[in-house]
């Protein structure tokens, strides 16, 4: 944020060469010492401690935070960049969650073989809920997500009634928790979720990813985490029988196999663009014979997306093997989850 200067105050003054200093420059004009000198060095400091320690996304963080109060035409700019995009790939090459012991990477690694497991035992679901706990609590105490998330329960709650009205919620909730550890992870400002009740959830960026590899993961992960909440939604379904956690983990699925539908902001739009037009069209193949395995309608529209983004689309022109993976596992896995059939699913 940029401080303003208030009427009749005289404009900053650069303590080098004694010239005016506009408040929105990050540079002084006659000089060019750097205005924000003291705040670069802590960032320094704080990206060298966290090296030592051995935790790359605060690092990540760190030069983030840097590279924005650096003028872009400078050499000192162009070194963070490169160390920030040094250590972006660092972070992708580590487990999505290997601090917190979570398999949820290494069956999104499992691909499709993987899906018969998940849906039969169920303890993805189980180790889900156990590592994410933490980060899930800690997103509710943020008063405007907490807030809108009740303003959320309430209108729904008038529709369907309070059960289905706060899994629901809860639901969108992990999803958008999902983003928000993506985030963290490559060290991006964002807000947290807001709830818009009809419309759904949304986090606003304060910074923006490097490449569309990076925008890859970050959108990815909410329909991964989706998966994660549908899966411990059906679980509880199978042992009780209880219909109202069928509907909450069918109407889950399928919200986050909408969200993979490769046009504008939804989440398979930021997978799609880190693909290549080969892998496009490969993608496009797998939504196919998802569509003719299980029949489901939404791959209709998906496939449709996904043949113009294709066709006609701005492909990326390297490969991206572990966007590709994800997107087309979570495309199976979802297809599969809205088949499950539910019985007494009725308004509770």
């Amino acid at each position: 944020m940029i401080d303003t200067v208030s009427a009749g105050s005289a404009p900053p003054v650069c303590p080098e060469c004694g010239a005016q200093v506009a408040p929105a420059l990050l540079a002084c004009p006659s000089c060019h010492r750097l205005v924000h000198v003291d705040e670069l060095k802590h960032l320094a400091a704080a990206a060298a401690q966290a090296k030592q320690t051995g935790d790359a996304s605060a690092e990540l963080a760190a030069w983030r935070q840097a590279l924005d109060l650096l003028p872009p035409d400078t050499t000192q700019h162009r070194t963070v960049a490169t160390r920030v995009a040094e250590l972006s790939r660092a972070v992708d090459r580590q487990p999505a969650a290997g601090k917190q012991g979570s398999r949820l990477g290494k069956g999104a690694a499992g691909g499709l073989g993987a899906i018969g497991v998940l849906l039969a035992k169920f303890k993805f679901a189980l180790v889900f809920v156990l590592t994410k706990a933490k980060l899930l609590l800690l997103g509710l105490t943020k008063a405007s997500t907490l807030f809108s998330m009740l303003l959320s329960v309430g209108v729904y709650w008038t529709i369907w009634g309070w059960k289905f009205a706060l899994g629901f919620v809860a639901s969108i909730y992990i999803h958008e928790m999902g983003h928000v550890q993506a985030l963290t992870r490559y060290g991006i400002k964002a807000t947290a979720p807001m709830f818009i009740p009809g419309v759904g959830a949304f986090i606003r960026l304060k910074q923006y990813p490097t490449d569309r590899r990076e925008d890859a993961r970050v959108g990815l992960a909410g329909p991964i985490w989706g998966v994660g909440a549908a899966a411990a939604a059906y679980a509880i379904y199978f042992a009780s029988r209880a219909g109202i956690w069928g509907a909450i983990a069918h109407v889950g699925a399928f919200i986050n196999l909408f969200n993979l539908v490769p046009v504008w902001q939804l989440d398979g739009a930021r997978g799609f663009r880190a693909l290549t037009r080969k892998q496009r069209w490969i993608a496009v193949g797998v939504i196919g014979l998802a569509w003719l395995l299980t029949s489901e309608g939404l791959l209709v529209l998906l496939l449709v997306a996904g043949a113009a983004a294709a066709w006609f689309g701005d492909a990326a022109q390297e490969s991206d093997g572990t966007a590709l993976l994800q997107y087309t596992w979570l495309v199976a896995i979802l297809s599969l989850m809205t088949r499950i059939s539910v019985v007494g699913a009725a308004r509770q």
